[in-house]
């Protein structure tokens, strides 16, 4: 029987993973819903389980030095997957850039945030939401888009900061903070912009934003991150991402 439902697949074109497996994913904030969606795409496409964590890229990066169990790392910059390569707790060569962020001022509220970033001269609002920079990448680009700009020091006492870029964004939600300095994949979805106002930044106010993907040493031996890995470099990844508001 087993056979023939191996020759029905193989008639079909169909490819059945040898042994379904689960891979544990550390994931950066920012990249919460597109990493949904392909990780739903994944396991309908292949068998494995992605297992999925969402978190600051300086945390799981603490945690991944104590020895938590993560075996691949999806992280918001790409300087921390090469400092754990270059300390032998990622897989040498396995390092690559998946997506390119952007950095986005969003309010809720239509009209406040105007197409030039205006209203933070203005000062029309009481709290500016962003990430630590300390721990979030996200946060470290908002710091350094602000003290281009000129207005670091002036804005200073607005700031509300979130652990990560995902608790940043709460406090625009929830209307504890009426502007964020947010991942413009948090306000972006099938080539739109979220109801409310926003303004990406130019990219020239930050260093890039380079996202990379890293095989942790534990994950080495684990079929389900080495296809997980493969995955994201596909077309039906990159299109999710590129909906997401995402470059490469």
């Amino acid at each position: 029987m087993k056979r023939m439902l191996a020759a029905c697949f193989c008639a079909l074109g169909l490819v059945l993973p040898t042994q379904a497996a689960e891979v544990s994913v550390a994931v950066a904030a920012n990249f919460t819903a597109p990493m949904q969606k392909i990780a739903a795409a994944f396991e309908q496409d292949s068998g494995h389980q992605a297992r999925l964590a969402f978190g600051s890229t300086g945390r799981f990066y603490a945690q991944i030095q104590q020895g938590a169990p993560f075996q691949l790392l999806l992280a918001a910059d790409d300087e921390t997957p090469a400092r754990l390569e270059r300390e032998g707790l990622g897989v040498a060569g396995s390092r690559f850039t998946y997506a390119i962020g952007r950095l986005v001022l969003w309010s809720p509220q239509p009209g406040l945030v105007d197409d030039q970033g205006l209203v933070l001269r203005q000062g029309r609002f009481d709290k500016l939401a962003l990430a630590d920079p300390k721990l979030a990448p996200y946060g470290a680009a908002a710091i350094e888009s602000l003290t281009r700009l000129g207005l670091l020091q002036d804005l200073q006492a607005k700031f509300v900061q979130g652990e990560n870029i995902a608790q940043a964004y709460q406090f625009v939600a929830s209307g504890n903070a009426q502007l964020g300095l947010l991942a413009l994949s948090q306000v972006h979805a099938d080539g739109r912009l979220r109801a409310g106002s926003a303004w990406v930044l130019p990219a020239w106010l930050h260093r890039p934003i380079r996202q990379d993907a890293l095989l942790l040493t534990q994950g080495k031996d684990n079929p389900a991150a080495a296809a997980l890995l493969r995955y994201l470099q596909g077309d039906k990844a990159r299109a999710i991402i590129r909906a997401h508001g995402y470059e490469f």
